[in-house]
Order: C-alpha cells, then structure tokens, then sequence
C-alpha cells in the first residue's frame, strides 16, 4: 500500500471573492479555482454576452514582458507569427512550436513602444496550463533577452456589441482603438494595459490590471446594467460558436497550425523563409497540404457530440474524432469541431458520429459557427 501523491491546491485569482458573492459555481481549471457559472446559468449568461456584454476572469492566463535588443527577432526564433513586422501598439496571434511543428501553446504578443534604440518590449499573454513550461521556454531560449512575469496582475475580459460603450463610462478613449492592438490606460493612479481582442468572437477588451484593483475595477463594470458576469462555461460555448481553438483540445503537441487551419497567422515571409520550430514540416504541409484538417461539424437532431465521440465516413471508415462539442445557444442546436481526414473536410460532406454506440448523421460546416464582430475600426 502506497500513499497517493499530494494534490497542490487550488490558486486562486484576484477576483475570487467578488466570485463568490455574484454566487458563482466554482471548478477546478488548469490549477486554479474558477467560475464556471453564475446564477443566471450558462445558457442565459451566453446569450447575454451576445446581446449586450459579458465580464470574464481570464486572470489565470500568463502575463510578461520580454525585453532587450532585437526581442522581435528574437522571439521570432520560436513562433512562426512575423513579429517583427508588428508597429508599436499591435497585437498578433501565434504559437511555440516544437521541432516538429507541433503546437505547444498559443500565445498573443504585442510590442511595446521601443525604449532605446534596438532596445525592444514585448507584452506576452500564454494560457495558464502551459504558462510554466512557456516561461520556462522563453528563459532558456532567449537568455539574453529579460522575462519579466507579471504575477502581480489580474487579466478581465469585458466581451459583446455593448462592451465598448461599457467600458467607455469608465476609461473614455478607446472606443476607436482597432482589432487587436493595445494602449495603456491611468486608472486611479495606476496603468492599466488595455488590449482590444477577446476569445467571444464579439468586440472587446482584455484589461490588465494590478490585482490590488482588480476587484474594485471589475466591480466598477459590473455597475453597468448591460454588463453580467459570465463564467468558464458561458465562455467555451461563445469561443466554439467562434470556431475559436482551445489549447488541449482542439491545438496540442500532436497538431500543427496547417492542420488547425492556423495558417493565417504566418505571413508569407515567415513561410517562405521560415527559421521557427518545425519549419520545415510546416513548409511541407503548405506546399503538399495536410494529411487532416480541423473542421466544423453540425450534427443532426438534437443529440451533441462531445470531446472523443469517432467520427465516420459516409461508407462507415473512422476518419477523425470530435475536439470540442456542445449546444449552441445562439447556433440553436448542437455544433462541434475535430480534425478529420482532408478528403473529407470539404464543407457539406456527410458524416456519422459515434454517440452512446449509434451513428448520427452530421455533415461538415463552415466556420466560424457564428460571424464575428470584432471592431475593425470606422
């Protein structure tokens, strides 16, 4: 007989307590105690945020700084995403990749205003299951360049088409700031770094904020009637109907960014010269195209199709297996994404889905699930 290991508890964000007096339901989530709902439930608190807007606690992701000469650069040597065409200010999408090209998280950078010279600033948002081993990476990888992790910071998501209008009743200013880019912000005497992006697939912000402020910042949205708080579970459904990927599920050590339909985020210099992780099967899967794509799927009838549920030619063949599913709320039925074989991946193809031992028809769907509104400027 042998003593289980220990389980390290759960951390906690800045916004914990103001969770739990809106009356959240909390769940474990990559080492940390999080909301998952919220009284309304997550079908309201979904449909809310694509109404008017929804306050999320991302604070669990990882936040840093990467500074020193040619960071840009520098950092270019891991992800496939052309950093350094970045003007101070903007905000890009990419990934670490390891030799093979496989993805081992998603990230998004932004480069700061330069400070002297080559001197260059970077402000990286990791996910929070990965952010040890992201960290980890950067230092070892670019010891010359200086990681500054900013554990000292909340990360608050203020999602949907009444968001701006929201935030402007308490920072005025932003309301014209485009799709993806980032400027700071003074609130009460303390710099707020506010980045237009979200994962909703609707117009937005991420603020970071000093977590001494963070509840009191959050509260201060919330005093907007148009602004409810929207848990983890809320946020999956929006994402999904986004056709957005999750880091481990629908991205992982096993998938490349062709394979995810990731390709936009490499630029055509950074494919063609290529210097990143993997370069040379990304190369070849642009060139060749994939073995199997990521694709959305609409089951038929009511029944969803969840993570792992096989998916099946039309002759019966397995072909795949579904990465995120559920119910659409907005959709108004069930959706899913998962990666199967590219003869199949045409929108409008037939297939089965393997849900408690019977084969539901489903067919292949265009994504996103739901169009987009982020703000592309007037």
């Amino acid at each position: 007989m042998t003593d289980s290991p220990p389980t390290e508890p759960l951390r906690r964000t800045p916004l914990h307590a103001l969770h739990l007096r809106l009356g959240a339901r909390t769940a474990p989530f990559a080492g940390y105690e999080m909301p998952i709902q919220y009284p309304a439930g997550i079908l309201q608190e979904h449909l809310h945020t694509r109404a008017a807007a929804g306050l999320f606690d991302v604070s669990h992701m990882g936040q840093a700084r990467l500074t020193g000469k040619n960071a840009a650069k520098r950092l270019e040597s891991l992800v496939p995403g052309d950093i350094q065409a970045l003007e101070p200010g903007r905000t890009r999408y990419t990934q670490f990749l390891d030799g093979e090209g496989n993805i081992l998280d998603d990230l998004m950078a932004t480069r700061l205003a330069t400070t002297a010279g080559d001197e260059e600033a970077l402000f990286l948002v990791v996910n929070a299951g990965c952010k040890a081993q992201d960290f980890a990476l950067l230092q070892a990888a670019l010891p010359d360049l200086e990681l500054t992790i900013l554990e000292d910071r909340a990360l608050i998501a203020v999602q949907g088409p009444r968001a701006a209008a929201a935030f402007a009743r308490v920072i005025p200013g932003f309301e014209a700031a485009p799709f993806m880019s980032m400027r700071e912000a003074d609130w009460r005497g303390a710099t707020l770094f506010v980045s237009r992006s979200g994962y909703t697939g609707e117009d937005g912000y991420e603020i970071s904020v000093p977590a001494a402020l963070a509840e009191d910042f959050a509260a201060t949205l919330l005093a907007d009637p148009n602004v409810k708080p929207i848990g983890l579970g809320a946020r999956d459904s929006l994402r999904l109907e986004a056709g957005l990927c999750l880091y481990g599920r629908d991205i992982d050590a096993t998938t490349t960014p062709v394979e995810a339909g990731l390709l936009w985020s490499i630029s055509k210099r950074r494919r063609a010269e290529g210097g990143f992780p993997g370069a040379a099967r990304v190369q070849a899967q642009i060139a060749q195209g994939p073995a199997r794509k990521r694709v959305g799927i609409r089951p038929e009838g009511k029944a969803p199709a969840r993570e792992g549920t096989e998916i099946l030619s039309e002759g019966g063949a397995l072909i795949g297996r579904i990465t995120s599913g559920g119910y659409g709320p907005s959709v108004g039925g069930p959706m899913a994404m998962g990666y199967v074989e590219s003869a199949h991946a045409a929108p409008g193809t037939r297939l089965s889905l393997m849900v408690r031992g019977k084969a539901l028809p489903a067919a292949v769907a265009p994504l996103p699930f739901v169009p987009a509104r982020f703000y592309r400027g007037a």
